[in-house]
């Protein structure tokens, strides 16, 4: 796996079937904050900006979104482009 995850140990708990009986399912474990990375550039939103715009423009992968998103200390991807005027961090890549 590649991506924000990655990195994730994963474990396995036995859930209720439905029929009586139990099923093994796996999850991943909770993901630890990353070490901050340097910022390469700021980046002011404009109105048509999206998460995958950004970093295919910054880091040459739409797919980076999430190491935008570390970066900020965002949860969720819509919220780096939700604010027309807004600077965001976009990180260097592969540090």
């Amino acid at each position: 796996m590649t991506g924000r995850y990655a990195d994730c140990g994963t474990a396995h708990t036995d859930v209720p079937d439905g029929r009586g009986g139990l099923r093994q399912v796996a999850y991943l474990l909770p993901r630890p904050v990353p070490p901050a990375r340097p910022t390469m550039i700021w980046h002011r939103v404009a109105a048509d900006d999206r998460p995958d715009l950004i970093t295919a423009r910054y880091l040459g992968d739409p797919c980076a979104f999430w190491a935008v998103c570390d970066a900020n200390r965002v949860l969720d991807p819509d919220e780096l482009a939700a604010y027309e005027g807004a600077l965001i961090a976009i990180p260097a890549p592969g540090v």
